[in-house]
């Protein structure tokens, strides 16, 4: 598919395809994600898609446009796993403001220049909305408690159905060693989230919220309060800095510390409450596994990804969505018979890295070529070579009593079959994860080959047992099992769907929620979310492009030594009208948020309130400030119009730092490389081959 829009020659063309593509995904941004077709133009296949990877796979991008934006956001997914709807959207949104610029006649070198500047100005000045993260497994233990009135969108009530579902999760973290299941959980969703709601947040939000705010706030350590030199009266002054910007001396109110799991993960869902669900079951069971591995151990706990898998299941309802301590696996119709068999049995293992066929050999593995071996007798062997090598593997597992294989790579089938006629059990295409966390759990030794097992090679008290009842087959005839053995260091998420086509959809959007859970508890520290850091860098932008306009401030001299130079001047010139656009495109962000929600009924009414709030901040004289003191306000207007007035605790929202502030970074570096590409690559037409009536409005870099 190919995202259209009429390209005009006469203009920036790589800034046009960049807004053409950004486009697509305006739809991604928010707690409310619409899905989208792609159809295939030759087959007319369709494909359900959630999210900015999906998209850019199905969208054609073979211009050298497309490749730029298409590596910048899998540097972003590779890197981070998340971001990359917001990346998307701000190279739409920055390229338009660049175009701007360039209608409005301001130089490329001072685009570039003040953008960036600007940008690194906003980083800088979000740092006030950090919340910090403290012992959020301290107070943890394996009987920990759930409280169900901290989740968002839900409605505290005498509902006995909430009631039960908080029983359920309290039963589930109790259990350790057996299936962590959620069921339940999926049935309440569409109570959770009801965006229509009215909700008075002055009269609601309790005061106890709005205090808590400023509970353990501390001045920044920028500003030297408590000396006679750079200590103010008043707040409002601003000082200049070495960069040319300015900023606010005083105490600047940081926001309290999250020290609860729960909270964390109730304010990283975005609105996806079921598969953060999950999440945060995966890292507690993760926990309390690796807090009865390490006896009391006073080593920190770190939340290790890499142990942690997912298994989709299409066919089955959502409410068979659960974590498992262990690894689940499908097995085709022909292994029940035996899985049957040998269910709940101690297992002895072997571990293969590799394929487990007869032509498999190594990397460092140099076989002989053109040799040819000749018989004295001219009957052949009766055997064929693959036959007599799944034998000489017979003899090796019999040796040592070994009933299940798992592999990472392939597996002869000819082998398999012989294998499930001796009552064994083999398994492919194994992640290395699995083979690690069983290696450390039983003290094997993975092998490349057969014939290098030996019985230090062996694992032992490995069960094997179906993941849920065996009359429950998904729709590929195919049957989950789990395999588990004492002290697995390992997780699987069992992600199940009744549509096959959105299973990948909810797999996407539960690494989403994982990866923001993984970078807060990394980080130690998490932004205050909806919107709060986008407005912001919006004030904070309104505030400089205001101090630049004004005679009596000589701030904008600072940026280069020789103020009578030409790019001093044109900084001094345009760098208002600069700020302006780069501060439009988190308008543009903030707008398409809100109205996606559905908080306001028109992209105009979300663009009226911003600019409303965006004016009494700059006002206040302190914008950090001011979001702080009306965070709760602001949060409602952008996520949580659904909320129950019948909430005694609003929620907080919160976004992760580093992938975010990337995805800024990265979103303007793309946007400044294409308007500083070569204008072949840009415009697609060589500078010969432009008419003179096509050359008029044609920008040359």
């Amino acid at each position: 598919m190919m995202a259209y829009r009429v390209i005009n020659k006469r203009r920036h063309v790589g800034l046009q395809q960049l807004s053409s593509f950004a486009q697509t995904g305006r739809s991604f941004l928010g707690p409310v994600k619409a899905t989208k077709f792609i159809t295939n133009a030759e087959c007319h296949e369709s494909m359900l898609i959630s999210s900015t990877v999906r998209l850019l796979e199905g969208l054609d991008l073979t211009c050298a446009t497309g490749q730029l934006l298409n590596e910048a956001v899998q540097a972003q997914n590779g890197t981070y796993r998340i971001g990359t709807s917001t990346l998307l959207f701000l190279v739409g949104a920055w390229s338009r403001a660049v175009e701007e610029c360039l209608n409005l006649g301001v130089p490329t070198p001072v685009i570039v220049s003040v953008m960036t500047e600007g940008l690194s100005s906003c980083i800088e000045a979000v740092v006030s909305l950090q919340v910090p993260i403290y012992n959020v497994f301290d107070h943890m233990d394996n009987t920990s408690t759930v409280d169900v009135s901290l989740y968002p969108f839900l409605q505290v009530s005498s509902d006995p159905g909430l009631l039960q579902e908080k029983h359920d999760f309290e039963d589930a973290t109790s259990q350790l060693l057996s299936t962590y299941s959620l069921s339940g959980r999926h049935e309440e969703s569409s109570k959770f989230f009801k965006t229509q709601a009215k909700v008075e947040t002055e009269k609601n939000t309790p005061q106890a919220l709005q205090n808590s705010l400023y509970r353990d706030s501390f001045f920044r350590n920028s500003a030297l309060t408590h000396s006679r030199h750079f200590n103010r009266a008043d707040n409002s002054h601003w000082i200049n800095r070495t960069n040319g910007f300015l900023e606010q001396c005083g105490s600047i109110p940081r926001a309290s510390r999250c020290n609860d799991l729960m909270e964390l993960a109730v304010g990283l869902s975005h609105g996806d409450h079921s598969s953060m669900t999950l999440a945060e079951a995966a890292v507690r069971l993760q926990w309390q596994s690796v807090s009865l591995q390490q006896d009391n151990c006073e080593t920190p706990f770190m939340f290790d990804i890499s142990r942690l898998l997912t298994c989709c299941l299409p066919g089955l309802p959502e409410t068979f969505s659960s974590i498992c301590l262990g690894y689940v696996t499908v097995v085709p119709m022909s292994s029940i018979a035996l899985i049957k068999e040998l269910q709940d049995q101690p297992f002895r293992m072997i571990l293969i890295e590799g394929d487990l066929t007869e032509s498999y050999r190594h990397l460092g593995f140099n076989k002989s070529v053109n040799i040819k071996t000749k018989l004295d007798s001219r009957k052949l062997p009766e055997d064929s070579a693959e036959e007599l090598w799944a034998k000489s593997v017979l003899q090796v597992l019999t040796q040592f009593d070994v009933n299940l294989i798992l592999v990472q790579g392939n597996v002869s089938e000819h082998l398999i079959e012989k294998c499930m006629h001796s009552k064994r059990l083999v398994i492919g295409s194994v992640n290395g994860s699995v083979l690690q966390a069983f290696a450390e759990a039983t003290r094997t030794v993975p092998v490349s080959y057969v014939t290098q097992v030996n019985e230090d090679c062996v694992g032992s008290k490995v069960s094997v047992t179906f993941w849920t009842s065996s009359h429950d087959i998904n729709r590929s005839n195919r049957m989950a099992i789990l395999l588990k053995t004492e002290k697995i260091n390992l997780i699987t998420a069992v992600l199940t769907s009744p549509i096959s086509a959105q299973v990948e959809i909810k797999e996407d959007r539960f690494w989403s929620c994982v990866y923001r859970l993984y970078h807060a508890l990394k980080e130690e520290k998490v932004f205050l979310g909806g919107g709060a850091v986008e407005f912001l860098c919006l004030s904070h932008l309104q505030i400089l492009a205001e101090q630049s306009l004004s005679k009596e401030n000589h701030a904008c001299s600072g940026w280069l030594p020789d103020s009578s130079s030409w790019m001093a001047s044109s900084l001094s010139v345009y760098r208002p009208t600069v700020l302006k656009c780069l501060a439009s495109g988190w308008h543009e962000y903030l707008s398409a948020v809100m109205f996606n929600t559905a908080t306001h009924p028109s992209a105009v009414e979300a663009s009226m309130f911003i600019q409303h709030h965006v004016q009494n901040a700059t006002n206040s004289g302190s914008p950090s400030s001011y979001i702080l003191s009306k965070y709760s306000k602001l949060s409602h207007g952008l996520f949580h119009s659904g909320i129950s007035d019948k909430l005694e605790v609003v929620p907080r929202v919160y976004d992760t730092v580093t992938p975010k502030t990337e995805a800024w970074r990265r979103a303007l570096d793309l946007v400044l490389l294409v308007l500083q590409t070569d204008s072949e690559i840009i415009t697609g037409l060589v500078h010969t081959e432009i008419n003179s009536q096509e050359s008029d409005g044609v920008l040359f870099l």
